[in-house]
């Protein structure tokens, strides 16, 4: 088994986002090339109900694929079909905007006092930028938990490990997502889909990732090489929480304007000047 080397570590920086959400973003606009077929990570993270009670209030996509997995709180979501839900800890919203979704995604004060959560933004390919919208709404309690050798326990969102499959099936970009937790002073190797992008983020507590002898912490993005079918983590004295994401790279052109990416420019326009007349959404 040969492992792959940390090609790049991000540390997230504060930003702010909606109609004032201050998060912290692991990567985004800059960083996207690399990252593909992912596009942006965002993490909300406050016991400050200022902090993000302002939300996302309307706004649309096209051709991407918003990825919500909420850690604590609770975020009531909306869209222009007329859907309706809330979100708790523990649950996953995968959504894929396709053609083009109208929605809102507002967070409420949160039961235990902290609001934590992540979205990830995955691009569509040119060929199924139109695809009609969807929805995988996963509760947590349908995301299944294995424990492996040395006490590893991973929650497997999408992929599988050992045999257990993820609740969030048929993505074009073949993804994994597992949020995975290492006990203290153990080695857990993780196989690699052959040929994906591979990044991890920590969510708390320190590991290696890779031979470089170097630990990283929590609000770290960590970007793999290319080479390699396996990522090795060896935590020292204490435990480390991550969630590792892999998926099919596109390698296509990027034309990304706000909350809408599609191939080229003059789709970009289309689809703004399509949202200012009213003939945004086709579904």
């Amino acid at each position: 088994m040969s492992y792959r080397k940390i090609k790049e570590a991000l540390q997230s920086i504060p930003t702010m986002e909606g109609a004032g959400v201050r998060l912290k973003r692991g990567f985004g606009h800059g960083q996207a090339p690399r990252f593909d077929p992912f596009l942006m990570l965002d993490d909300f993270h406050s016991s400050d109900p200022a902090d993000y009670l302002a939300g996302f209030p309307w706004h649309p996509h096209r051709g991407i694929e918003t990825i919500t997995y909420l850690l604590e709180g609770m975020v009531e979501h909306g869209d222009s079909m007329g859907n309706t839900g809330t979100i708790g800890a523990g649950d996953v919203q995968w959504m894929t905007a396709g053609s083009g979704v109208i929605h809102q995604e507002m967070p409420q004060e949160s039961p235990t006092g902290t609001m934590w959560g992540l979205q990830f933004w995955a691009n569509l390919p040119a060929d199924r930028k139109m695809m009609p919208p969807r929805y995988q709404d996963v509760k947590a309690a349908d995301i299944p938990e294995v424990t492996l050798t040395g006490g590893v326990t991973v929650k497997i969102i999408a992929g599988s490990v050992n045999g257990v499959e993820g609740p969030v099936k048929d993505i074009i970009i073949e993804p994994e997502m597992l949020d995975i937790t290492i006990p203290a002073g153990t080695l857990y190797e993780h196989p690699l889909p052959a040929g994906h992008t591979v990044f991890v983020y920590l969510l708390s507590g320190g590991a290696l990732f890779d031979e470089s002898g170097k630990e990283y912490h929590q609000e770290t993005v960590l970007l793999f090489g290319s080479e390699g079918d396996a990522v090795k983590v060896e935590t020292g004295n204490g435990i480390v929480r991550f969630v590792l994401v892999s998926g099919k790279p596109l390698g296509e052109p990027v034309a990304w304007g706000g909350p809408i990416v599609m191939n080229s420019r003059e789709e970009l326009q289309l689809a703004f000047k399509e949202y200012e007349k009213g003939t945004f959404i086709k579904q």
